[in-house]
């Protein structure tokens, strides 16, 4: 295993097409599940589940699930994106305009929302998962909550915690990892909770596709802000403005 400093840099999203016919070993997955077991949780709660999706029809099945970018997705996301090299580096937050369909990158979607709009109401699933050969999907109890924890803040941070165990263990094992959000969405969520069979009290907190790279990792300017912009010792001050740290 590599240094834990250099896995937790290099951990990046992997957004490229991945290799249908290498699929990762048994161990390899029993290593990431092993690495969600020991994540730590409130009150040691543990509380989630594990779907493992590797059957062939079943993730063609969830291929054919519409996905869809929504008009509250596309003024969020406006904020985040800088459309040079030099102005994301110098934020040090966010993404690449580039990273995005040109419908994307405006700050107001149309009036009417993405209805009828081919750009936004897109077979996403379909085209991500074509090549996916594994998806796990982190489901948790809503009827459950952490002790005096407003909105179960601390459950939430518990579910980041075993998405972290996994992701880190993962990238130790040479294997791609993308978070898919749009698998929470209302309209996916539904979908998947019939094809997959979820109780109604199970919530899916989010989906990760796993896999090799079918032409090799994928790389895109990633950015952090340095540390002592958003360090403070002993009191709360105002941080520096230097730009941030570029990752390769």
């Amino acid at each position: 295993m590599a240094d834990l400093a250099d896995i937790i840099r290099s951990r990046h999203s992997e957004r490229v097409a991945y290799d249908p016919e290498r699929r990762p070993p048994d161990a390899d997955l029993q290593a990431i599940i092993e690495a969600a077991r020991w994540a730590p949780t409130a009150h040691n709660m543990q509380n989630f589940e594990i779907i493992v999706v590797d059957d062939t029809a079943v993730l063609a099945g969830i291929g054919r699930v519409r996905g869809g970018t929504s008009a509250e997705f596309i003024r969020e996301n406006y904020a985040q994106l800088s459309f040079t090299e030099e102005e994301l580096i110098a934020k040090g937050t966010g993404l690449l305009a580039t990273m995005f369909p040109p419908s994307w990158r405006q700050p107001e979607a149309p009036p009417d929302g993405p209805a009828g709009r081919p750009d936004l109401e897109h077979g996403f699933l379909d085209e991500t998962m074509r090549s996916c050969p594994v998806v796990l999907i982190v489901v948790y109890d809503t009827r459950k909550r952490a002790p005096a924890s407003e909105g179960d803040v601390l459950g939430l941070i518990s579910l980041g915690c075993v998405l972290e165990n996994m992701w880190l263990t993962a990238e130790s094992l040479g294997m791609g990892l993308q978070v898919m959000s749009v698998f929470s969405s209302v309209q996916a969520a539904e979908q998947l909770r019939r094809i997959l069979s979820i109780p109604a009290h199970m919530e899916i907190a989010y989906a990760c596709r796993l896999g090799y790279p079918a032409a090799g990792p994928g790389r895109y300017l990633r950015v952090r802000r340095p540390s002592q912009r958003f360090t403070h010792r002993n009191t709360f001050a105002a941080q520096s403005s230097q730009p941030g740290s570029r990752l390769g």
